[in-house]
């Protein structure tokens, strides 16, 4: 009888201990991620048994629904930050930028420079799931125009692009860089959506990787990512995370 080795491998094996999760929702009752203090402490220690230690969490910054103020992200930052001090966890890092909705309100505090970036020039950016905003590109020009680089999140998730692959040739061109979701390496989002990054990946579409964390389920899903085969995949992102980030 013949015995197969299991081609499966720890998070903690997965993630580097320099690696920086760029996406994420884990400040207090301020969007549609954590909820209080309380579960952002939950979410971060269950990443933490992971191997991640790094975090740059971004929150919602759209429209009238989550209109996040740089000044609220600093402080729900500064509760999480005190918290895990408070608890002893001198190793976990944690920073804060945003996730922008690319809307008419985002274009208003870029004019400003109200900007978190996740490091340096890098905005994270995303569009809504129905279409892209009809003045997309210019967008993507007016964030250039003020020294940033725009990083869009889980493009792979935009299904009225499916159907037209050249539109992320379209968007590579014009600048934008391209954020995986680690969990569309599943089912999590369908099985349309997980095609699609692979393809993606299999053209080296993506530039960085993240978790995108919510919630505690998302965290349980993430435990499926861990093999071998999804390793050799984005292990090339995962770096560049580590590199860019850090």
């Amino acid at each position: 009888m013949l015995f197969f080795k299991k081609k499966t491998m720890p998070l903690t094996d997965f993630f580097s201990d320099n690696f920086i999760d760029i996406h994420s929702h884990l400040l207090p009752g301020i969007d549609d991620g954590a909820k209080n203090i309380e579960k952002s402490l939950e979410l971060i220690l269950k990443m933490y048994s992971y191997g991640i230690k790094n975090f740059i969490t971004t929150p919602h910054v759209l429209g009238d629904i989550y209109p996040n103020s740089t000044e609220t992200i600093k402080s729900k930052l500064a509760d999480v930050q005190n918290a895990l001090k408070d608890k002893g966890y001198t190793d976990i890092k944690i920073d804060a930028a945003a996730e922008y909705m690319m809307d008419e309100q985002f274009s208003i505090r870029l004019e400003k420079n109200d900007i978190l970036p996740l490091k340096d020039n890098y905005i994270l950016v995303e569009m809504s799931y129905f279409n892209a905003p009809i003045n997309l590109y210019e967008i993507l020009f007016e964030i250039q125009l003020k020294g940033y680089k725009p990083v869009l999140a889980h493009p792979e998730r935009y299904n009225f692009y499916h159907n037209d692959f050249d539109n992320y040739y379209k968007l590579k061109k014009a600048g934008c860089l391209f954020q995986l979701n680690l969990l569309s390496l599943t089912e999590q989002y369908g099985k349309n959506v997980q095609k699609i990054s692979n393809e993606l990946l299999k053209v080296n579409m993506y530039d960085f990787v993240g978790t995108d964390t919510h919630h505690n389920q998302h965290l349980e899903l993430l435990k499926k990512i861990g093999t071998k085969k999804n390793y050799k995949k984005i292990e090339h992102l995962i770096l560049n995370n580590s590199k860019v980030f850090n």
